[in-house]
């Protein structure tokens, strides 16, 4: 047995309509994952599985989401050994928890995609690529950031972001 963390890119399925987390935690014992736990209402999901490549979970959620859903949304999934890698890997953690964001990939970003992020970091701002996933300390609010724009599927691949303290509570639910 294995324990996952999966990330929705997105919970909006429509702009009247979002994903309710019960609704998210149902999906999951409906594909026969078990102990299904959410953490805030952005879309984080903990479960216990069967061994199964994070891939593979990847694939199963995705499938099953758009089919209840009606639309595709992109899932990252870490199993908790690797979720555990990330947490330690944090190069900001002198950060404010709120400020410092990780953009979880599903694949190595193209270390000349964040080179190109370079002339849009504001002073104070720093950013570092560790193994997959890209942090920025924004040193301030994300949203007034031109960094945090340019941080599209598009530009940057299949990805989504969670700030430091949502990477904590993750943690200590997969402890």
């Amino acid at each position: 047995m294995c324990t996952f963390i999966a990330l929705l890119h997105s919970i909006v399925l429509t702009s009247e309509r979002r994903v309710i987390m019960e609704d998210l935690r149902k999906l999951a014992e409906e594909l026969g994952f078990r102990k299904p736990r959410t953490l805030v209402s952005t879309g984080n999901l903990v479960f216990e599985a069967d061994e199964m490549r994070p891939h593979e979970v990847e694939e199963k959620l995705e499938e099953a989401f758009e089919e209840k859903f009606g639309k595709h949304v992109d899932i990252i999934v870490r199993s908790d050994c690797t979720w555990m890698a990330l947490c330690s890997a944090n190069p900001f953690k002198d950060g404010v928890g709120d400020q410092v964001i990780v953009r979880v990939n599903r694949l190595p970003i193209d270390p000349d995609k964040v080179e190109a992020l370079k002339p849009l970091l504001a002073e104070g701002q720093r950013m570092k690529l560790v193994g997959c996933d890209l942090w920025i300390d924004f040193h301030g609010k994300p949203s007034q950031s031109k960094l945090l724009s340019a941080l599209t599927t598009k530009r940057m691949g299949v990805g989504t972001l969670r700030n430091w303290n949502t990477v904590r509570g993750l943690f200590e639910m997969v402890l």
